[in-house]
């Protein structure tokens, strides 16, 4: 594992040709990663959390990948490193293939896959997307790991499978053949449940209120969104005030009153202290810097 700053990359090879990276920022800057990989690899980047950013051509070109999107990158004319910079708060996961042995997963059911048709296999790819509710599922097992090391090799290489398996999946999933779908389903309502904070946040309903509202019992609200969001329910609701906070301030239209106000707070001393704790200084002082 490769250490950076507050955050940390982990590049595990899976098997020959097929490696996975994983990357958190969990520091209040952004960091860098560069990782060399030659032009026979297929590059599959997912941005679960934040934002990060691609660059290309040593930095002429760059790309955002924002939270649940992802890239598939393949260009068999030029090696593509990987050069990226993470905002703060952001999650990346990567799957590198080779091209040889994406052709031995998929050779039996290639007309699924449009670039591994004859015509298109020099041809470099490019293709952005979303990530559905079953890939984030996945996404965040993998990034989440914590089960015991001898079988670390055997559960990311079933994860990126799976992953794969996903991504290219062009059928309607079968609900009653499919248990995995309860897993997707609840990954809904923990989304759900973040876009009720953001909308309410001067306002919070209980946790008991708000796992009512999406259908889930109070303890797998608590325990997805700390795997889905890396934070509590009301540590992420706390962190989307303040950094909002932060963003009314430095428009310089509102005063530090009115700013409490639209966060939610009902005093000025209350927002003050919340905001100190957070940020180690007082919204005045913010402001003057």
């Amino acid at each position: 594992m490769e250490n950076i700053a507050k955050g940390a990359a982990e590049v595990t090879i899976i098997e020959d040709g097929f490696h996975v990276i994983r990357i958190k920022n969990e520091g209040k800057e952004p960091i860098p990663f560069l990782h060399e990989i030659d032009s026979s690899f297929l590059q599959f980047h997912f941005c679960l959390k934040g934002l990060v950013q691609l660059a290309f051509n040593e930095g002429s070109y760059k790309l955002d990948l924002r939270e649940q999107n992802s890239y598939l990158l393949y260009n068999p004319s030029r090696d593509l490193p990987i050069d990226l910079q993470l905002a703060p708060g952001s999650w990346f996961i990567s799957l590198l293939v080779s091209i040889k042995k994406f052709h031995s997963l998929f050779s039996p059911d290639a007309q699924h896959v449009s670039f591994l048709s004859p015509e298109n296999k020099d041809k470099k790819y490019y293709v952005d997307g979303k990530i559905s509710p079953s890939m984030a599922v996945a996404l965040h097992q993998l990034m989440n790991y914590n089960l015991n090391d001898t079988i670390k090799q055997l559960y990311f290489k079933g994860k990126s499978y799976e992953l794969l398996s996903l991504y290219f999946n062009t059928e309607e999933a079968n609900v009653d053949a499919c248990p995995f779908l309860a897993d997707e389903e609840n990954m809904r309502k923990i989304k759900h449940a973040k876009e009720i904070i953001i909308e309410r946040m001067t306002d919070l309903p209980s946790l008991n209120d708000l796992a009512l509202e999406i259908g889930l019992s109070l303890k797998k609200l608590k325990e997805g969104f700390k795997e889905v969001y890396g934070d509590t329910v009301y540590g992420f609701a706390l962190d989307h005030k303040m950094d909002y906070a932060r963003q009314l301030l430095d428009s310089g239209q509102h005063n530090v009153n009115e700013v409490g106000l639209k966060v939610g707070y009902s005093t000025a001393s209350h927002f003050i202290s919340a905001f100190k704790k957070k940020y180690g200084t007082t919204p005045k002082k913010y402001i003057s810097n």
